[in-house]
């Protein structure tokens, strides 16, 4: 369920946020979603992600069908020829 979520913040950081999150062609209120699924998921993390690895989650937006193994499965076989 969506709620919607009032925040307050300086002017300069709102303007610099939406351009950023337009240039990625995602909306702010995306970019803030998603920031806070990686926060809390780094609570509950049992495995430890390196700084780099981290910085990557969240920075791609796959399609909500995406099959990564079939995918994985399909660029092996390629690369492989099998």
């Amino acid at each position: 369920m969506q709620t919607k979520l009032t925040l307050t913040l300086e002017q300069n950081i709102i303007e610099q946020a939406k351009g950023y999150a337009k240039s990625k062609g995602r909306s702010l209120s995306e970019l803030i979603e998603n920031y806070l699924k990686v926060v809390l998921e780094d609570r509950e993390d049992s495995i430890k992600l390196s700084p780099s690895i981290k910085k990557l989650k969240g920075s791609i937006k796959l399609p909500d069908n995406f099959d990564y193994k079939k995918n994985l499965t399909e660029a092996l076989s390629e690369k492989y020829g099998l």
